[in-house]
């Protein structure tokens, strides 16, 4: 009786990694999203701790734009993809965008 051949397998002992760029997250002031929520959003969404989150609210109601956070391109969009959908679904145009650092 003849054992089953295992699949070949590679070793791979070089391989390149490629980073992601980074973006800063940006927030923007309007003047219907309640204060709280915005708070709300910067906690949940962007993992932000309630001080921070309360400091950067203020900063954009204050300035008009205030930055959030760091992330790698496509976190950076998801988390802004989000929050987008959670604003809207709340009926409060609550706006973000990104930048390359």
């Amino acid at each position: 009786m003849a054992l089953p051949s295992l699949p070949r397998t590679d070793i791979v002992t070089e391989h390149e990694t490629e980073l992601e760029p980074l973006y800063r997250v940006l927030i923007h002031n309007d003047d219907v999203t309640p204060m709280d929520y915005v708070v709300y959003i910067l906690q949940s969404v962007f993992r932000i701790n309630a001080p921070a989150a309360v400091d950067i609210m203020y900063e954009a109601h204050l300035t008009g734009l205030a930055y959030v956070q760091t992330l790698p391109k496509t976190e950076a969009g998801n988390r802004i993809g989000r929050a987008h959908f959670a604003a809207g679904l709340e009926g409060f145009p609550l706006h973000f965008s990104m930048e390359p650092e």
